[in-house]
């Protein structure tokens, strides 16, 4: 009993005595590993056991990336960090470790984190301070064309035009659709640089300042708002101005001064008459040249026949008219200025509807649809009126046909758009026409084209006499393939020409009739001779 209980005390002493070797060994452990830290590795001991092994890349550029855990200790952060910033970009190595930058984002308590937000929200944006671009030169050859008084200003384009430089290749211009391309692009130049418009304040609405935008009749209205809204060409001084600009609307005084049914239009030119004879009276600037220097624009039908009653204005002004007839006695060519009939649906959106089909997506001939009055397409719609497949020729397009096939898909699928006179010469399809790009078939006697003083017609369309109706298809078919295709292409060239554009663009339609008007007025100055 005395030897059993004796035994227990000489194992705890066992027991004992490995503890504390235990202790010893654990010891001698942690001065080794404190020794090692210190003198030979780059980081504390427990890294070695606790961090998997780094993935060493093989890749010679260090602009790569390799995922990490997210739990790595911040000691190890450290040292990457130190030891990325000491690598700079783009550079190469054998052997790089692929890390990536890790953001560490600080503890921020839910309640300061709302505050530093409200803060933020409060600064407003500031943008950088740029400074303004310097002042362009001012050539000293414009400063003294400037200031020359308007009539020397005149004589000076005019000698200018003599003398024109060949132009080979210009970008905006091409030259198969003019004359003289050389001489239209000095002239514009020269128009760029000189010319000033002043625009009278007077004259009551709805007659006068307010344009009407739609319709057959919208080129005058489109053209008096652009005008007025001009800032390159307008003069606020009367005295500095080469030409003068009344500014009414045809189609308004039909509307405010037309009894319907009446047939009677002198009402009309009585109120124009009074209206120039008032500012004749009012300013100096009318009897200086008795209105050779002043200019309209007029679309409407009736607007050549507004101007009868003042012989001055009939006989001197210089009148942009749609219905440029010379049978009438009215339009002078040289001083007036044919007008392109522009029809706008949407003034929100005048460009709508622009382009056409390939040539080999034409299979019709020729194609025609309207109303019949005038003298000329009652008799194309009696020679061609469901005659020939290939000659589509309609009174107003049948509803069966526009279920398949509505008008402008008409003039997108045919080579040639046949473009008749109705009461008066001008027609809105010569303009759709190339629109679409579809060669307008143009059968006018008497009608003075459009810009026909700077554009070469027959590049991009075909002039047919009222007496060859007949032998519309012969004349038609008679045109190689070859020339066609070189017409169709001028008439795409052409359609920046003839677009009225919310914001005018060098060489549109607002810009052509403006030249046009400056080009006939340095026609009528006479230059002095040495």
């Amino acid at each position: 009993m005395l030897a059993f209980m004796k035994e227990p005390r000489r194992r705890c002493r066992g027991y004992r005595m490995n503890w504390r070797k235990l202790v010893c060994i654990l010891t001698f452990i942690g001065t080794v590993g404190f020794v090692l830290q210190t003198c030979i590795l780059p980081y504390p001991l427990h890294n070695w056991f606790l961090v998997p092994p780094v993935t060493v890349s093989s890749y010679k550029v260090t602009n790569s990336t390799i995922n990490m855990k997210k739990d790595l200790p911040l000691a190890t952060l450290d040292n990457i960090s130190s030891a990325v910033s000491n690598i700079s970009l783009n550079t190469t190595s054998e052997m790089i470790p692929s890390v990536p930058v890790v953001q560490v984002r600080a503890d921020v308590s839910p309640k300061k984190r709302r505050e530093s937000r409200k803060t933020n929200r409060r600064i407003p944006y500031e943008p950088p301070i740029v400074a303004p671009p310097p002042p362009m030169p001012v050539d000293p050859h414009l400063r003294r064309i400037w200031s020359l008084p308007p009539d020397k200003a005149l004589v000076y384009a005019k000698k200018e035009l003599e003398h024109v430089q060949i132009v080979t290749d210009d970008p905006d211009l091409y030259a198969p659709l003019f004359r003289n391309v050389s001489f239209f692009k000095r002239s514009y130049e020269l128009m760029e640089s000189i010319l000033k418009v002043y625009i009278y304040k007077d004259g009551a609405r709805p007659i006068f300042h307010r344009p009407h935008l739609r319709g057959i009749y919208a080129s005058e209205g489109w053209f008096m708002k652009l005008m007025e809204e001009n800032r390159q060409f307008v003069a606020k001084d009367p005295k500095r101005a080469h030409l003068f600009y009344l500014p009414y609307s045809a189609r308004q005084l039909e509307l405010a001064l037309y009894v319907p049914d009446s047939h009677n239009i002198r009402p009309l030119s009585i109120y124009l008459r009074d209206y120039v004879n008032w500012i004749a009276g009012k300013y100096p600037f009318w009897n200086r040249t008795h209105g050779a220097d002043h200019f309209l624009v007029a679309c409407h039908d009736w607007g050549p026949y507004t101007v009868t009653e003042h012989k001055e204005l009939l006989r001197n002004t210089i009148k942009a008219l749609c219905n440029a007839d010379l049978s009438e006695g009215i339009f002078v060519p040289g001083r007036d200025v044919s007008l392109p009939e522009t029809t706008i649906r949407k003034p929100r959106k005048p460009l709508r509807d622009i382009g056409g089909k390939r040539v080999s997506q034409r299979p019709i001939l020729a194609f025609f649809a309207g109303n019949m009055h005038g003298r000329v397409r009652p008799t194309l719609l009696q020679y061609w009126g469901g005659k020939d497949e290939d000659m589509r020729i309609y009174g107003p397009l049948p509803n069966r046909v526009a279920r398949t096939m509505s008008y402008a898909q008409h003039m997108k699928s045919s080579r040639f758009c046949v473009c008749p006179m109705g009461y008066e010469v001008n027609s809105p399809r010569i303009v759709e026409a190339i629109y679409h790009e579809c060669v307008p078939v143009i059968i006018a006697d008497n009608f003075v084209l459009p810009f026909s003083e700077v554009l070469e017609w027959k590049s991009f369309s075909v002039v047919v006499a009222e007496k060859d109706i007949p032998n519309l298809k012969d004349i038609l078919s008679a045109i190689p393939l070859r020339r066609y295709l070189w017409m169709q292409t001028n008439v795409k060239m052409l359609q920046k020409h003839f677009l009225w554009n919310p914001r005018p663009i060098r060489y549109d339609l607002f810009h052509m009739v403006l030249h046009s008007i400056w080009f006939n007025r340095l026609n009528q100055i006479q230059t002095p001779q040495f």
